[in-house]
């Protein structure tokens, strides 16, 4: 076993946006900083088997999409021609670009990386099996935990089977199935779902709940509801799939309850998108006093310290949102506290994405979680028919909604669905986080035609100086 008596000052376990973001923010304050992955490739699951191989094939998927409605302005393209091992070919290489980027940004900064499992021995000592089978002990001063998460099972549905999917292997498809289920009506789900409709599969969704993205606002969720209706194949809500039966001939016949209604199916492929649970439970993080919380998640304070004061965790193990952006902030956090720096991570809002067609987007509070909390709250909508930009690329049913409160002094959230609208919603993060109100946004010129207008639309609306539409006064 090789021993490593020498205490480092930091060990960050796992090479995410979160960690490696971590680890580069340590290391520029002075800190020597050791980068353990499973992986050799750094970048975690974002990078590698999530948000940018699947944004990859989202972008295909849209060419594709915008290729068949041209024809509604004069332009008539043939049937696309889809080549795999093309497609995986330039996913692949946009991987390898980013990765091997974050390589050389760590060996400039004199990071050392461990590609192996680490679990810890104590809180101040870490075990590492390295793919080359070496033992390998770190004795550190501060740690932080960086694992992230990994998809989520549905134990009765747990079957191993060539044609049942998780979204990693629906990322690394080697053919197109003529029929697809997909089991989770989330983030995940339609935009896997999209990706594969737009090359030819029959795609049905089945969601437990009653409707779709149960995170967002029904108002945003409506506009892509209606689109991927005459996409997919069925959309089943309040729909629970109850079996899973792998066929002599490699299909999938699935069972279907809904409403006490029982109904079967069949399909060449089931991906499962039901959520993601942290990763926790494989680095003896008992063995640090640290205790998980009943969904097995790391509690943390603002400074992202966990109840022992030398360990540190951020990201998707210390709980919702999962996300990737948060997961950096929280890594900077930690590094800076860790460096001797006051940081907290106290953000005014989180913003989220859905990249699908037409994209979705918040910041701040959501209507549903104004409505729970009994808070009033002023809405104005800009509806994306009266946008010269939306009309010139065809994407009129989009909208932009901004909520303040009822003195109009403050903006409680800020909701957008259409296209770019992961893009567009970056200024209304500007605008919650520096404490705007509309009259600032109002009065903020923006570039005509654009849709970051209908942020300065919405906002017009709620200090009565719209001109775009004609809202009567009361």
């Amino acid at each position: 076993m090789k021993n490593t008596n020498k205490k480092i000052d930091l060990v960050v376990i796992g090479g995410g946006p979160g960690g490696y973001t971590a680890a580069f923010r340590a290391a520029d304050l002075g800190k020597n900083v050791i980068l353990i992955d499973k992986d050799n490739n750094l970048g975690g699951v974002c990078l590698n088997r999530g948000c940018i191989p699947s944004k990859s094939l989202l972008h295909i998927s849209n060419l594709i999409t915008n290729a068949k409605e041209s024809s509604k302005f004069g332009v008539q393209f043939k049937k696309p021609s889809i080549d795999i091992n093309k497609i995986h070919n330039w996913k692949n290489n946009v991987i390898s670009n980013l990765s091997n980027g974050i390589s050389k940004l760590a060996e400039a900064r004199n990071i050392k990386i461990i590609n192996g499992k680490a679990k810890f021995k104590s809180a101040t000592q870490l075990f590492i099996k390295d793919q080359q089978g070496k033992d390998i002990d770190i004795f550190f001063n501060d740690c932080i935990i960086a694992t992230g998460s990994r998809s989520q099972t549905i134990s009765h549905l747990n079957k191993k089977h060539p044609s049942i999917l998780n979204s990693k292997d629906a990322l690394n498809f080697t053919s197109i199935p003529k029929s697809l289920l997909v089991i989770g009506g989330g983030y995940i789900g339609l935009e896997l779902g999209s990706v594969f409709s737009a090359l030819g599969s029959k795609v049905t969704v089945a969601e437990f709940l009653p409707k779709l993205l149960n995170m967002a606002d029904n108002d945003l969720v409506l506009p892509l509801y209606n689109v991927l209706k005459r996409k997919f194949e069925n959309i089943y809500l309040s729909t629970e799939v109850t079996s899973l039966i792998p066929q002599t001939n490699g299909s999938i016949i699935s069972t279907f309850k809904n409403n006490e209604k029982t109904f079967k199916n069949s399909f060449d492929n089931v991906l499962i998108c039901t959520g993601r649970v942290p990763n926790t439970n494989d680095i003896c993080i008992e063995k640090t006093g640290i205790t998980l919380d009943e969904n097995c998640f790391i509690p943390v304070n603002q400074q992202q310290r966990t109840l022992i004061p030398n360990i540190y965790a951020i990201g998707d193990v210390t709980g919702s949102p999962m996300l990737a952006h948060k997961a950096s902030f929280e890594g900077k956090v930690a590094a800076e506290v860790i460096s001797g720096m006051n940081s907290v991570y106290k953000p005014s809002a989180v913003p989220s994405v859905i990249y699908t067609n037409p994209e979705i987007a918040w910041a701040g509070y959501t209507e549903n979680e104004l409505k729970n909390l009994s808070q009033e709250y002023n809405k104005a909508e800009f509806p994306w028919s009266a946008s010269g930009r939306a009309m010139s690329i065809n994407a009129t049913n989009g909208k932009t909604k901004i909520l303040t409160n009822k003195e109009n002094t403050r903006i409680l959230g800020v909701g957008i669905v259409g296209e770019h609208a992961g893009d567009l919603i970056s200024e209304a993060m500007l605008a919650i986080e520096m404490r705007a109100i509309p009259e600032d946004i109002a009065l903020t010129i923006h570039p005509h035609p654009t849709l970051s207008e209908t942020i300065f639309n919405a906002s017009e609306i709620l200090t009565g100086s719209i001109t775009d539409l004609y809202i009567p006064k009361k």
